[in-house]
């Protein structure tokens, strides 16, 4: 990555490798929350001169170490400094919205010197969006800044009348503080000694004031925090090291990732530019980690709940009982210029929230939150067959109302996604194949707790409702030419017949007779669809076909995932194994083990992954992938409701063992070892069952 980012709940700062905010940046560089940007300069100089950059640390992702020396400095044959005499160490970090950097200096040259550390400052307040280019509109104006004593607060006042500051304080003397935003540091120091200022940069919001806590008191709690998230986690272990990077990344990148506006704590999209609450993303994100904690996906329903959609509104894509798909909280948001507050122009977002509840139900038995969300459950239920369900075909179709929304509304939802094999794109309204999979599987697992909680009228209903979109779905999606699914029917009811993964997303729902899923799978793990690194969002040969496009031939990891627990849960763990090993090599061409957001489907003949030019990084599904990859090789399907554990592990080639600890399941914990014997078959020891679940093998 060419750029450092990292974040705590609601706060996240963007700057370049050397740990500066440059303006008018192409990346939109910057502090930010709540979707502004509250530091648009950040620029620490020595003796006025750009510092050299020697190391620059992004594996951790809640704070970050970055080593710095002097340049060469001589004037008029005098010599001022001699090159690399000073290790400048900046060191930052998050906690309580609040950001701390210490600078570190360090004499290395034999004598005593001096020099100065100045750091400049600035501040636009931009909405994220502008800042971005995606709008323009009415904002509101700087309102100067104010020096007081060791303190430094830029003003502005937004065009929705919300006062925003941004509050700079230091705990070292100053020899300069200019109101434009530079202030200069002294420093004198002998042979190996080492001073030190930190800065604490503190965004506000109206009239609220936080006390800052002292940086060591701060940084003590902040890492308390991932220890205590540590002790919450289910653990693994394994002798196949690839695997075991991956997960321990992925989980690093989901607990910086989450955050809590109120509800609990759930999973943004990703950073930098959608650290905030998204429904698809974060209602997979949440699902991707049952596994590993499920009191996320409780905090994701929750925030999801309490952000359904009440009435029609056009301009947001809003109707009754709809899950959001983005909220926004900066100026153009506010104001009304953009409809982000929430918007709802998604097309999944609300049978997902019913998957994930279900879902979350099999695991933990916790049939409270049912009763909790009974009536956002049955709005949900109302949306998808009043609204959802535009013209009472039984299918679920998309189509923008917004003026500013969103055109193709699931999750491939660039402008070109939905294309036929001719190459024209399709109109709306659409009817994506993998929603009525979704609905498919909301409804049947609803009806399953609503039996447990004897509401057999309801749940009859609903199993009713299945039934018909099953035999629908099969009629109207099917293509015997090729053996497959549609992606999609358009506006006229005709087949969007390319190939693409979208129909492996059916395979978690159970809705497909045996035959049709593995001719599903088949298609999947064709050379058309899987490239050796993973499988395509478009098969190679297609009219729309691109390897380096966002949607048409890329590979997305969440996308694989979503396919993984269809095949591990029809218990065909080989040609899960087989996608598995394929993201693992990919993984291992990314800095730190990341898995992206994306990368370009190009053959792994070509001997490297190829990197899609813009993706986030960390990115939650993407994340989540790998911890996936454990719940599937293990074939790891719990049904608390019933009182069963599924579970039908098949080891992946160059894996041995795999050790899992602390997994919670109903009211207990689960912990295992998998063996692989001679024969190469998977041998399973139960080392913990508290679950009061049956395990059956």
């Amino acid at each position: 990555m060419d750029y450092r980012v990292i974040k705590e709940n609601d706060l996240f700062l963007l700057t370049d490798t050397s740990g500066n905010i440059p303006e008018n940046h192409p990346y939109g560089l910057g502090l930010y929350t709540k979707d502004t940007r509250f530091l648009s300069k950040l620029d620490l100089k020595i003796n006025g001169e750009e510092p050299i950059l020697l190391h620059s640390d992004a594996a951790e992702n809640y704070k970050a170490t970055i080593m710095l020396t002097n340049p060469h400095m001589e004037k008029d044959g005098e010599l001022i400094l001699w090159r690399e005499s000073v290790e400048i160490k900046r060191s930052r970090f998050i906690h309580d919205y609040v950001l701390y950097e210490t600078i570190t200096v360090k004499n290395y040259y034999p004598k005593e010197i001096e020099f100065d550390i100045s750091v400049h400052l600035d501040v636009d307040f931009a909405d994220m969006f502008i800042v971005r280019g995606f709008q323009n509109g009415d904002i509101g104006e700087r309102k100067g800044q104010t020096i007081e004593g060791q303190s430094l607060t830029f003003h502005y006042e937004g065009a929705d009348d919300l006062a925003r500051r941004t509050y700079v304080t230091w705990d070292k003397e100053a020899q300069k503080i200019h109101e434009h935003g530079e202030i200069v540091f002294p420093f004198q120091l002998a042979h190996e000694e080492e001073q030190a200022v930190t800065f604490m940069i503190q965004p506000q919001h109206g009239e609220e004031q936080k006390a800052i806590l002292p940086a060591e008191e701060a940084l003590a709690k902040l890492e308390s925090s991932y220890k205590e998230w540590d002790t919450t986690i289910t653990k693994i272990s394994t002798d196949h090291k690839p695997l075991q990077r991956l997960v321990d990344r992925g989980l690093g990148d989901l607990r910086v990732l989450l955050t809590d506006v109120g509800h609990g704590s759930f999973p943004v999209a990703g950073l930098p530019w959608f650290g905030v609450p998204f429904g698809r993303d974060s209602l997979i994100a949440a699902l991707q980690m049952l596994a590993f904690q499920p009191d996320v996906a409780k905090g994701t329903l929750y925030t999801m709940a309490n952000n359904q959609g009440t009435k029609v509104d056009p301009w947001r894509d809003e109707q009754p009982g709809k899950i959001m798909h983005e909220m926004r909280f900066g100026e153009l948001s506010t104001t009304g210029q953009i409809p982000f507050t929430p918007y709802y122009g998604t097309i999944d977002a609300t049978p997902l929230f019913l998957v994930l509840l279900t879902e979350y139900v099999r695991w933990t038995g916790d049939t409270t939150i049912v009763k909790d969300l009974e009536p956002n459950i049955e709005a949900a239920l109302t949306w998808i067959d009043q609204y959802g369900d535009r013209d009472g075909d039984l299918f679920v179709e998309y189509h923008q109302e917004a003026s500013k929304g969103i055109a193709n509304q699931g999750w491939k939802d660039s402008g070109d996604s939905i294309v036929h094999r001719n190459g024209e794109y399709a109109t709306t309204p659409i009817a994506l194949s993998e929603v009525q999979g979704y609905v498919y599987q909301a409804k049947k697992g609803i009806a399953a707790i609503y039996e447990k909680l004897g509401k057999q009228e309801e749940a009859a209903r609903l199993l009713g409702d299945i039934q018909r979109l099953k035999e629908k779905f099969d009629e109207e999606f099917w293509m015997d030419d090729v053996s497959f699914y549609a992606i999609a029917l358009d506006r006229d009811k005709n087949q969007v017949g390319t190939i693409t993964s979208n129909p492996g997303h059916l395979l978690f729902s159970e809705m497909l007779d045996q035959d049709k899923a593995e001719a599903v799978m088949e298609t999947l793990l064709s050379s058309a669809m899987f490239s050796g690194y993973g499988i395509r969002t478009m098969g190679k040969g297609e009219a729309g076909y691109n390897p380096m496009s966002y949607h048409d031939g890329s590979i997305w990891p969440h996308d694989n995932s979503m396919i993984l627990l269809g095949m591990s849960k029809l218990q065909h763990q080989h040609k899960a194994n087989t996608v598995i090993q394929g993201l693992m090599d990919a993984a291992a061409n990314f800095e730190y083990d990341r898995l992206p957001e994306l990368f370009c489907g190009y053959e792994k003949s070509l001997g490297k992954t190829v990197k899609y030019p813009v993706a986030c990084s960390p990115q939650a599904w993407a994340a989540g992938t790998p911890l996936v990859f454990v719940q599937t090789i293990l074939g790891l399907f719990p049904d608390a409701l019933n009182g069963t554990i599924q579970l039908a592990p098949v080891l992946p080639d160059g894996m041995n063992t795999l050790e899992v600890s602390g997994m919670k399941i109903a009211s207990g914990i689960l912990s295992l070892q998998v063996t692989k014997n001679a024969q190469g078959h998977a041998e399973v020891e139960i080392t913990e069952n508290t679950t009061g679940l049956e395990v059956i093998e």
